[in-house]
């Protein structure tokens, strides 16, 4: 393993001296995006995202219950990330594993932290009862890059996200009926997260599973009108601070781009 990781890196550190990846790539460029919409018919909203040969599929579900003790005026919301042995050999079946926790942190706290989803909107009556919005993210193949495709899944299926019918009398919720009504979102923001990779001395954007495995350190940022709302460094390695600003810079310019996908979907 030790020769085939050396061999890997060597190859990888060589291509991107010319600017060249792996997959043919040039360092600052983003694979193909791919968004369907409504992709879950149980879920309240839904989206098969692809980034190259990542995918995911994200599910939200609302639910009604009863608001956490410090926000009682506010719904809950709860991010979760599976990633099923099918996706990738090296996962396992059991609990969640550290990566899959970090992963739903950093979206959660994308969303949470823009204001995307209006919480206070998803009040039914105050310390009593409140929409619970869950999202669940799949990961269906990994050729790296899960933090981008989470995220983007996420803001995804809660744009097309409808509320079931709720009878307050009854205090039940009927599944099986949708209603026309939308979940509460702030439409003057979308959070979008840009993943960059540090490999020896050059950082390149939006990295293949190969590409993670050599590399050093990796930053996921989350931008929402050209503010960070997220940022998360994983992995050992270390980025300067001329390297920080420069991810800043890219990750805020990537925002327009990434959102021109989502709003045609």
């Amino acid at each position: 393993m030790e020769k085939e990781y050396t061999a890997l890196r060597k190859h990888i550190e060589e291509l991107l001296k010319k600017n060249i990846r792996i997959d043919g790539r040039k360092k600052d460029e983003i694979r193909e995006i791919k968004i369907e919409t409504d992709y879950i018919s149980a879920a309240n909203g839904s989206a098969r995202i692809r980034i190259g040969e990542t995918e995911v599929i994200v599910g939200v579900k609302l639910d009604v219950g009863e608001p956490f003790p410090d926000s009682g005026e506010e719904g809950t919301l709860i991010v979760s990330a599976e990633m099923t042995p099918i996706a990738d050999y090296e996962f396992e079946p059991g609990p969640p594993r550290e990566d899959a926790i970090e992963l739903s942190r950093v979206v959660d706290r994308a969303i949470r932290e823009s204001k995307f989803l209006d919480t206070k909107k998803l009040c039914i009556k105050k310390d009593e009862k409140v929409w619970m919005v869950f999202i669940d993210a799949v990961i269906l193949n990994n050729d790296g890059n899960l933090f981008d495709a989470c995220q983007l899944g996420a803001v995804t299926a809660l744009r097309t996200a409808l509320f079931p019918k709720y009878d307050k009398k009854e205090d039940k919720v009927n599944h099986k009926e949708k209603t026309k009504n939308k979940i509460a979102l702030n439409d003057k923001v979308t959070p979008i997260m840009t993943t960059f990779a540090k490999i020896g001395n050059e950082i390149i954007l939006d990295p293949t599973k190969e590409e993670e495995t050599v590399a050093d350190a990796e930053m996921h940022i989350a931008i929402a009108n050209g503010e960070i709302c997220a940022i998360q460094k994983s992995k050992e390695g270390f980025f300067k601070e001329e390297e920080i600003y420069n991810i800043i810079d890219s990750a805020i310019k990537l925002e327009k781009e990434k959102l021109k996908i989502i709003k045609k979907n």
